[in-house]
């Protein structure tokens, strides 16, 4: 992994862009619960994060008709979730451990 802006050490950063709607829109939430789980999260704490996009997801484009970025910032026991689409951002941070 190369290292960007807003690297942390013991940490990551993942970005990624996915429509807002349709069969490629539900990537978006199903990567984040696989991303928990890489994080040792599971069961209903795993599934909160991917509930968490798709709320970013609906709050930032209502319309589903435009691709969404995320970046997923990992810090210690916290999981940041940013949600893009041009100037409009949203955010929310979730806790890893149960």
């Amino acid at each position: 992994m190369t290292e960007t802006a807003g690297t942390v050490q013991n940490g990551f950063v993942l970005r990624m862009s996915v429509p807002a709607t349709g069969e490629l829109g539900e990537l978006g939430p199903r990567l984040g619960v696989k991303l928990a789980e890489q994080l040792g999260v599971t069961g209903p704490a795993a599934s909160k994060v991917g509930e968490a996009i798709t709320e970013l997801t609906r709050a930032i484009d209502p319309s589903g008709t435009k691709d969404v970025s995320f970046e997923f910032h990992k810090q210690g026991a916290e999981l940041r979730i940013e949600a893009r689409q041009g100037d409009a951002a949203r955010t929310t941070t979730l806790a890893l451990s149960a």
